[in-house]
């Protein structure tokens, strides 16, 4: 790992040169290029040299430990505790960060919720969810954008798909994939009893156009016109889009936007992220083969989290984590939520690097 971590701030000092260099500078490709790796390196080096300095800290600390004076070894003592204490937290720091980066972490997002078990109040649920996701994506000043919405006649939504774009938006958002369950007693059941519904949410990197190829006679592509509830939003021409993906028998609708042009580039995008999914994960299946245990976001068919509005109460099954601040969380207070979900699976991941690392020894 110190191998690698020097190797690493030399390459950062050298792309110091190359940054203050006039030649590079004039160049704004080569500019950007590089102003972008030193930024992807200054977090590994900052920590690397903090590192670096506390092994000095401690170091000196031992001399003194070795000295006469002892109120000047008492507090040496002390110290060195501490520094050892901040050592192995900035290793562990670095060997999370020197781990392979999903390449999927800076991109921005997909996310698709649809109502499942429970008929209006899951749809209701979908609603709510969405709502939670919207504010979480403005508290972290993400733009969201909707490509396509279904809603039901008493505000729920039996289906939204919206853009989320913002950086790190699905490095903080992947893990959400899944069934999520609500139980509370819905306004029109008058015996008080406690019904459970659910909804599915899918968290998609978005595709560029160098991700995934679409040739034109790959798709169908069919126009009709656009629908709502009560008449509304009823087009006397046809803008609504609907493709199919013939290889795959994917199929997108929007109907929105009031033009034709606009409907068609937000299906192509929808079905361009599906597409990408679609391939990694059959990329990881692969993978998982030849490992012993898989971290992943987990399987959508997994029912993920809980919302108990009687108890007030949200608990994500994965980890185990219950947290009683459900109207907080329903108004897009999910963080905590995210941020322990972030270091259960990055813990998984040094697991399986230490294991992959001690096969290879064996």
């Amino acid at each position: 790992m110190f191998k690698q971590l020097e190797e690493i701030e030399n390459r950062f000092e050298e792309l110091d040169g190359l940054l203050s260099d006039p030649k590079v500078i004039a160049d704004q490709d080569a500019f950007q290029r590089y102003a972008k790796e030193h930024s992807s390196l200054s977090e590994i080096v900052e920590r690397y040299r903090a590192l670096k300095e506390t092994e000095a800290e401690i170091e000196e600390n031992k001399e003194i430990l070795e000295g006469k004076d002892e109120e000047l070894k008492e507090l040496a003592k002390e110290e060195l505790s501490l520094l050892q204490e901040k050592k192995g937290s900035l290793e562990k720091t670095l060997r999370l960060l020197l781990l392979p980066k999903d390449p999927n972490d800076e991109r921005n997002v997909l996310l698709e919720i649809r109502a499942g078990a429970g008929g209006e109040e899951a749809a209701l649920f979908a609603g709510e969810l969405f709502r939670m996701y919207s504010r979480f994506a403005e508290n972290n000043n993400w733009k969201m954008e909707v490509m396509s919405i279904n809603e039901t006649g008493l505000h729920g939504l039996k289906e939204v798909i919206a853009l989320i774009e913002g950086r790190g938006a699905y490095s903080r958002l992947k893990y959400e994939s899944g069934v999520h369950r609500v139980q509370r007693v819905p306004e029109t059941e008058a015996g008080g009893r406690i019904h459970t519904s659910t909804a599915t949410v899918a968290i998609l990197p978005e595709a560029e156009d160098v991700d995934i190829e679409i040739n034109d006679d790959e798709l169908r592509i069919d126009t009709f016109r656009a629908g709502g509830h009560g008449g509304q939003n009823v087009n006397k021409v046809e803008t609504a889009v609907r493709i199919t993906h013939l290889p795959t028998g994917l199929v997108v609708s929007c109907q929105d936007e009031k033009s034709q042009h606009k409907n068609r580039q937000k299906a192509l995008k929808i079905l361009r992220s599906r597409l990408l999914d679609i391939k990694q994960q059959e990329q990881q299946s692969k993978i998982a083969q030849d490992r012993r245990t898989q971290v992943g976001t987990g399987d959508r068919s997994e029912k993920i989290r809980t919302y108990n509005f009687p108890q007030n109460r949200v608990t994500d099954h994965r980890i185990g984590l219950t947290l009683h601040k459900l109207e907080a969380v329903i108004n897009g207070d999910i963080g905590d939520i995210i941020d322990n979900l972030v270091t259960h699976y990055q813990a998984e991941v040094l697991k399986g690097a230490g294991e992959a690392g001690h096969e290879k020894v064996q």
